[in-house]
């Protein structure tokens, strides 16, 4: 993961993220970055449940532990 720094300015409602970070218990940096991390994993979800079931594993539990 890139560990740059991108400085930006946004305008967001002023209630929305003071609630978020209250509910958070964070700053208001650390807030917006759980936010965007929990956006990676809501999407990261959706696609491996659009694959379930898709990839077929024929595999022999037992063979694989050895028994």
């Amino acid at each position: 993961m890139d560990l740059s720094i991108k400085r930006i300015t946004v305008n967001l409602p002023s209630e929305l993220l003071e609630e978020a970070m209250k509910i958070s218990g964070e700053n208001m940096t650390e807030t917006l970055k759980m936010g965007l991390e929990m956006i990676k994993r809501r999407k990261a979800a959706a696609i491996a449940e659009e694959l379930a079931g898709t990839i077929d594993l024929n595999l022999d539990i037992d063979a694989l532990r050895g028994r």
